[in-house]
């Protein structure tokens, strides 16, 4: 379980602590599974930045974390070629057995469905984790949603908990006794009279535009709106904007370091975590096993 400082007003999950149960077999298409020696590459791809680092199977970072600017604009192949250009100098010291990348769109199968922050043409069926995978010498790749890899490193694995990323935009993922649901794009649901939606409500640019403050007033109002969406039992606050909350959150709300969009990718490995989707080409909706 993640630690949690209560010396703010706020609660901040720290680091991440997460066992892979032993004796379990998750057979892959390369027959890979994540054992506690075994390094992963993890990514966490965003609007604004690229991020990277290897952890190991309990999501405790191995290397520095790098990072550079996302490229913008944006094709898809320019995006492959930046990830490989930044993980080079971490495989080069610490070369991974497994890879996981978090993408900021809708991503089922391994392959990109939506990518609202780089545009359209191009995206669609992308191919994103097998050709940088190829790039890397192979190594057996799982990409998920941003937003749900950042909360496989923040949930406590009980009940309904969702997770909230304020970053470039506004990203969303739902567990339930933590195992990872259907991915919804909440983000694009219009939240204001206007019809305004979450992403330009309190994403960056609205920050920027509105004012910490007011900024603050907006977030505030949304968490009240998914209370009542989802009637969770925990939301968890990630992002890079999280640190700019400024007023005292329920004590069911918390937030979680930045560097949780890298320690979850270890749970990408783990066969439970991915049951009860569709989003990886290998797992069986009902048993948790993989084929």
């Amino acid at each position: 379980m993640a630690a949690v400082d209560h010396s703010r007003g706020r609660e901040e999950v720290k680091a991440l602590s997460i066992t892979t149960p032993t004796g379990v077999t998750v057979a892959t298409s390369k027959d890979k599974a994540a054992t506690s020696n075994e390094r992963i590459l993890a990514i966490d791809v965003g609007g604004t930045g690229l991020k990277a680092a290897i952890i190991n199977a309990n999501g405790e970072m191995q290397t520095e974390r790098v990072r550079v600017g996302t490229p913008h604009p944006c094709t898809p192949e320019q995006l492959v070629d930046a990830l490989a250009t930044l993980v080079e100098p971490l495989i080069a010291k610490a070369p991974a057995q497994l890879m996981s990348i978090g993408f900021p769109g809708v991503v089922r199968d391994n392959r990109i469905l939506t990518a609202p922050h780089f545009g359209v043409e191009g995206w669609r069926n992308f191919a994103l984790a097998d050709l940088l995978a190829q790039k890397l010498g192979g190594v057996p790749v799982r990409m998920i949603n941003d937003a749900e890899m950042q909360g496989f490193a923040a949930i406590e694995g009980k009940g309904i908990e969702f997770v909230l990323t304020l970053g470039t935009g506004a990203g969303t993922a739902l567990f339930r006794d933590g195992e990872l649901m259907p991915h919804l794009e909440l983000a694009h649901h219009p939240v204001s009279n206007k019809g305004v939606a979450y992403d330009e409500y309190i994403g960056e640019a609205a920050r920027e535009k509105a004012g910490n403050k007011r900024w603050n007033r907006r977030v505030h109002k949304v968490i009240g709106i998914l209370e009542s969406l989802v009637n969770y039992d925990r939301l968890w606050i990630g992002g890079g904007n999280a640190a700019r909350l400024k007023f005292e959150l329920p004590a069911n709300v918390a937030t979680v370091s930045n560097d949780a969009g890298i320690q979850g990718g270890a749970r990408l490995w783990h066969p439970r975590s991915v049951r009860e989707t569709r989003q990886l080409p290998e797992a069986n909706a009902r048993t948790g096993k993989f084929r």
